[in-house]
């Protein structure tokens, strides 16, 4: 059989292989595959990278409107305000700060607006051992109190960090104020993320197990 013939006879071979396997194919030999479930799809908040809280030197650079914060619109500027208390101590919130809601410590400890907040000047902060903060550089304040949570969030080990996680470049630390209200800082409890998708139909087994 010369080249020329061998030639002829396997692509005579291929043809009638293919030619088997198309019809094999379109009347469905070997039965067809199950569909794929569609993959639920993960709540929108998993993945949403913001924080619970917008800070305020967020806003500032945000350029939004802080005329909420201009305590001296209402306030008299040479006079702190008179702090009210019930029978019980607890401070009452005037009407014009009803969305602030006190809960700051325990057994009602911290719910005096002057042990944070400066009386003789409302647009600042003020640290245990007196030091005066501006508003946007209020997490050194935090620290005053909650020494071991600040030494976390210095370490990068509490809180929210971004950035080169080796330190060889610039790194972006989220202030306390960007999770927790300072006027009730307890984090609330949130649901569990969901766990990792096993990328089959639930109650299938794979088609081969591997032993080891």
């Amino acid at each position: 059989m010369n080249d020329q013939s061998k030639t002829s006879l396997t692509l005579t071979i291929l043809v009638a292989a293919l030619t088997v396997l198309t019809v094999a194919f379109l009347s469905n030999l070997w039965g067809r595959t199950s569909p794929v479930a569609d993959l639920p799809l993960v709540p929108p908040w998993v993945t949403n990278t913001a924080t619970a809280r917008t800070n305020y030197a967020d806003l500032i650079r945000m350029k939004a409107d802080l005329s909420d914060f201009d305590c001296y619109v209402c306030h008299d500027q040479k006079k702190p305000p008179v702090l009210k208390f019930d029978a019980n101590h607890n401070i009452i919130v005037p009407d014009e700060h009803k969305d602030i809601v006190m809960g700051h410590g325990r057994h009602n400890r911290n719910n005096v607006c002057y042990n944070c907040h400066d009386e003789s000047n409302l647009e600042l902060v003020q640290t245990r051992d007196g030091r005066e903060l501006k508003l946007s550089e209020s997490t050194p304040l935090c620290g005053s109190c909650h020494g071991p949570t600040y030494r976390d969030w210095e370490a990068g080990v509490h809180g929210r960090t971004s950035g080169f996680w080796d330190r060889s470049g610039p790194i972006d630390r989220k202030p306390c104020v960007s999770c927790h209200d300072p006027h009730s800082p307890k984090f609330p409890s949130r649901e569990p993320a969901p766990g990792p998708h096993p990328l089959r139909v639930a109650g299938s087994r794979p088609s081969q197990e591997r032993t080891h």
